[in-house]
């Protein structure tokens, strides 16, 4: 089975947002092991935290990013499906409040901007959770996409 990971920064502390991430990592389960790799909220910086981020990093990187590239979720499943297929493991990085350092943008093989709007990097965690599973059940054919 394929497997997805999600690296993060901070622990998700309000209940809203563990039980929506609860639910779409259940609902994910049927088609990938998915995982997600909590680092420490740093004080110290982005730098701290970013060092932290890379050495949880394994496979395919896809960082969330305001200078990425905007997706529709048709294209976004697109881009799952290939990035799957030439590799075990997709790890995608959300990074905190300050954001991630240039080493972490290097690293990444893809950088995602979900929208120019800024979104709290806990409700950040339940959006992309919602695409990858939505990005699924398009490549499957379910009706979850309208």
């Amino acid at each position: 089975m394929k497997k997805i990971r999600l690296v993060v920064v901070g622990k998700l502390k309000e209940k809203f947002f563990t039980d929506a991430c609860a639910e779409y990592l259940k609902r994910l389960s049927r088609f990938a092991e998915v995982s997600v790799v909590e680092v420490k909220d740093r004080p110290d910086g982005i730098i701290a935290e970013s060092s932290d981020i890379l050495d949880s990093l394994k496979g395919y990187v896809a960082l969330t990013d305001l200078g990425g590239e905007s997706m529709t979720s048709e294209q976004f499943s697109a881009f799952l499906t290939g990035a799957l297929e030439g590799n075990d493991t997709v790890t995608f990085v959300i990074g905190g409040s300050c954001g991630v350092d240039g080493r972490v943008k290097q690293k990444a093989n893809k950088k995602i901007c979900f929208g120019k709007m800024t979104y709290p990097h806990m409700l950040m965690r339940v959006i992309l959770l919602e695409q990858i599973y939505r990005a699924f059940t398009i490549k499957e054919g379910l009706p979850y996409h309208k």
